[in-house]
């Protein structure tokens, strides 16, 4: 999708928040237990809301978790993290969408390798189980 004006706005929050994403990740990267668990609080404190959601099941099965929503901020832009859920319930993917006021979400795909690998760590941090 072409960045039209009314998605600038929130293509630009998401680069900002990819941008975020990888600082609080890359304070993870330390040997010292105290400054890496002060990390995980700041990322499971970034995080507005945590959601997950089950696939179709017959009626009578218990529920699964099969995907995520981790969403970043609100509003004219929001910005959310979104993936699938491994066996262990912990993300397999994550992709980062924004959206602005009457527009559709849309993935953010101006994205490197390392800000990639950031965004799935920034949502391995948190528990999508029971």
């Amino acid at each position: 999708m072409a960045t039209t004006q009314d998605t600038r706005r929130a293509e630009d929050q998401a680069r900002a928040q990819v941008a975020s994403i990888l600082a609080m990740v890359r304070a993870l990267d330390t040997e010292d237990e105290d400054a890496k668990e002060s990390a995980q609080q700041t990322i499971q404190e970034d995080a507005l809301s945590v959601q997950v959601r089950s696939g179709w099941q017959r009626p009578g099965t218990p529920l699964e978790a099969e995907e995520y929503e981790i969403l970043l901020c609100t509003g004219g832009p929001a910005v959310r993290i979104t993936g699938q859920l491994g066996q262990y319930d912990e993300p397999d993917t994550a992709r980062i969408e924004y959206q602005d006021w009457f527009t559709p979400w849309t993935e953010f795909l101006d994205i490197s390798t390392e800000e990639d690998e950031a965004v799935l760590t920034y949502a391995q941090q948190f528990y999508f189980g029971d």
